[in-house]
């Protein structure tokens, strides 16, 4: 049987302008093959609101679980928690559970929940809080989407509380096979490989070391007996 899916959506204007490097992608990619949850798409878009709820829509629907990063905070252009819950068309507002956690905070450091940081309580119909153990302001489940901040400690504290109640698979192994040639010179060799193990990922990914060209081979797979003998069979082939 194959592993669930997921996807992953990526919000927000300041990742598609550059001025910040994303690193939830990566996170999120590895702790899933660890889980036995295969990643299928990862998409970028702005914070604009048709676009979230479109791409959440589609999302969903062709997989298992979908993740979505950033857009959940205090500000006006936070607007993920709204676009979710137009996706799903259920009722958002205050909740109390969330406004009682976000009030114990903000009374531990002596600030004030005001009008701007109560916007973290808004919280779909239906939902589930996702516990934020960093800042506390929590992110949310509906359905099979979760819904995480973009910080990059919050995002991973967020996916270690989410993981443990997802059904996964079986882990992805990987071993890498390193060789001192160019891709030219091991295409056909690495196609008729790929060819006789067809439930395994075979790629290559060339790199360049003084002045010489070579490849890692990487081969993925759920199977560690199978992914042991195509790293045999990569090694007979490849050292002819």
């Amino acid at each position: 049987m194959p592993n669930p899916t997921a996807a992953m959506l990526v919000i927000g204007d300041e990742i598609l302008s550059g001025r910040t490097r994303d690193s939830n992608m990566h996170y999120l990619a590895g702790r899933l093959s660890e889980t036995g949850i295969t990643l299928t798409e990862v998409r970028m878009i702005s914070d604009t609101r048709d676009a979230i709820i479109d791409a959440v829509n589609d999302l969903r629907a062709k997989n298992d679980n979908l993740f979505t990063s950033g857009g959940i905070g205090p500000t006006h252009d936070d607007i993920t928690a709204d676009c979710i819950a137009a996706a799903f068309g259920a009722r958002i507002d205050v909740r109390d559970d969330a406004r009682a956690l976000l009030q114990a905070h903000y009374d531990r450091s002596g600030q004030e929940l005001n009008e701007a940081r109560l916007r973290m309580a808004r919280i779909p119909d239906g939902a589930t809080l996702i516990d934020n153990p960093v800042s506390t302001a929590p992110g949310f489940s509906l359905g099979n989407v979760h819904v995480m901040a973009g910080v990059p400690s919050v995002f991973q504290a967020m996916v270690a509380s989410v993981l443990p109640t997802l059904t996964g698979g079986a882990p992805l192994l990987s071993q890498t096979l390193r060789v001192m040639r160019g891709e030219g010179d091991i295409a056909a060799p690495l196609g008729k490989i790929a060819a006789a193990f067809p439930d395994l990922s075979i790629g290559s990914y060339p790199f360049q070391k003084d002045g010489v060209y070579g490849t890692n081979i990487v081969v993925r797979g759920t199977e560690g007996a199978l992914v042991d003998a195509a790293m045999i069979r990569l090694s007979d082939e490849l050292s002819k």
